[in-house]
């Protein structure tokens, strides 16, 4: 770095707005009152960029990932499967999302929530996938959640941190529960991290045209199993499922999967007069940047100041990206009538800019369970510095000789009558 940017750096480091934007400490009283919201869910009123599945934001989150699997991008091809047309990929239920109309919050709740974690720093760490329903194009999705679990941590990195697990039950227009998502969140300080400095070390990652060839090689090598059944019986225990390779990530990609879908919202990047009114309503969640600009603070993803500002070394990656480019290696390797049942994923490491993924896996058992043919897989994402970024597990139900067509697990009784019950009310109160 030239003396002139590292000055710049240094500038942006210590004037006081920058100072004030990582200066925000959780509290005692953030804990206490997260504790006390544990296990009550509410209908999710948030207005997604995508409400209801469609051939074209199906095909344009696929791409949006990198995915250009035919059965989520071809109707045509898709047409001939045991769908019948196009199916959106699993993970893509994370991010459609029509309101749900439900009771009003309990004012006790509302004060619970006022202010909660202000400021600080809000990381996706990892997540829990169990699916049981594709979704189509014509499907809405609507969704409750609530917070599950609440654990306090210290680290060297982040300082004193909170770690949240929320359950979103993901609903079609039916009622039918077509998957559930458990996000791993980690509320860090921003202070903390700021002095710390844990990764500045690290350098950005620099390519020969040699090191993009063999890059590419592995990009040419890459398979879909689609109309080709792989049958459990020809599955064997210690089986490795290939290598797919996910990079050198760029900004491009950080906007190419935002295009496809990801809103983020109520925190997604907005423009002009949309940008103000948001301004106005969530005011921590702007930061000023070295031109004086009132700007998003997850830009982290795409302005290295920003990044470097909060102790990283540059900007890095959603944490949701890499698990979408997870779904799509399972998805590739089960082939069009193998089902992807369960994932559990952690993020290990940030993936920064210029960072090349290669994903491998291998089978680590096999199973019979009431009547379904079930593989149990790990998978693992390692970068160019050889450190493992992300590690995964999951279990895949695969078709067999006596059963060609598996088929996804029913819905615990439990949660199916709370699905039943929120989708009632909702039409209670005049939702479509």
């Amino acid at each position: 770095m030239s003396d002139s940017k590292t000055a710049a750096k240094a500038d942006i480091l210590e004037s006081d707005e920058w100072r004030k934007a990582v200066d925000y400490a959780i509290t005692d009283e953030d804990i206490e009152r997260q504790r006390k919201l544990l296990g009550f869910d509410q209908a999710a009123k948030t207005r997604e960029y995508n409400q209801v599945a469609t051939e074209d934001n199906i095909r344009n989150f696929a791409h949006g990932c990198g995915n250009d699997n035919p059965l989520h991008c071809d109707p045509d091809y898709a047409k001939k499967t045991r769908w019948g047309g196009l199916i959106a990929p699993g993970m893509m239920a994370g991010i459609i999302n029509k309101p749900m109309l439900g009771d009003p919050v309990p004012d006790e709740i509302k004060a619970l929530r006022k202010s909660l974690f202000k400021g600080v720093h809000v990381f996706v760490s990892g997540s829990t996938w169990d699916f049981y329903r594709p979704i189509y194009p014509g499907d809405t999705i609507y969704s409750f959640n609530g917070d599950e679990t609440c654990e306090v941590k210290q680290s060297e990195f982040a300082g004193r941190s909170v770690i949240s697990t929320r359950r979103d039950v993901k609903l079609n227009q039916r009622g039918e529960v077509v998957s559930v998502y458990r996000i791993l969140r980690v509320m860090t300080e921003r202070k903390t991290a700021a002095k710390k400095g844990k990764y500045s070390a690290i350098e950005p990652a620099t390519y020969t045209d040699g090191d993009i060839a063999k890059i590419d090689a592995v990009y040419a090598e890459e398979k879909v199993q689609g109309a080709a059944k792989r049958y459990f019986e020809d599955v064997a225990e210690g089986e490795v499922l290939g290598t797919q390779a996910k990079g050198p990530l760029t900004v491009t990609d950080v906007i190419c999967f935002h295009s496809g879908g990801y809103g983020f919202v109520p925190y997604a990047p907005t423009v002009g007069r949309l940008a103000h009114k948001n301004r106005k309503r969530i005011p921590a969640f702007y930061v000023k940047n070295e031109q004086g600009i009132p700007d998003v603070a997850q830009r982290l993803h795409w302005d290295p100041k920003w990044a470097q500002a909060i102790g990283n070394p540059m900007a890095y990656d959603y944490g949701v990206m890499r698990e979408n480019y997870l779904y799509q290696y399972l998805s590739d390797w089960c082939g069009d009538d193998g089902l992807v049942l369960h994932v559990h994923d952690e993020i290990r490491k940030f993936n920064y800019m210029g960072d090349v993924q290669m994903v491998t896996g291998k089978v680590l058992a096999k199973r019979t369970e009431n009547g379904q043919s079930l593989v149990d897989v790990a998978v693992t994402f390692v970068n160019q510095r050889d450190e493992e970024t992300l590690r995964a597990n999951a279990t895949i139900a695969l078709p067999s000789k006596d059963n060609p067509l598996p088929l996804f697990p029913e819905v615990p009784r439990e949660l199916a009558q709370k699905a039943a019950q929120m989708m009632a009310r909702h039409w209670e109160l005049g939702g479509k």
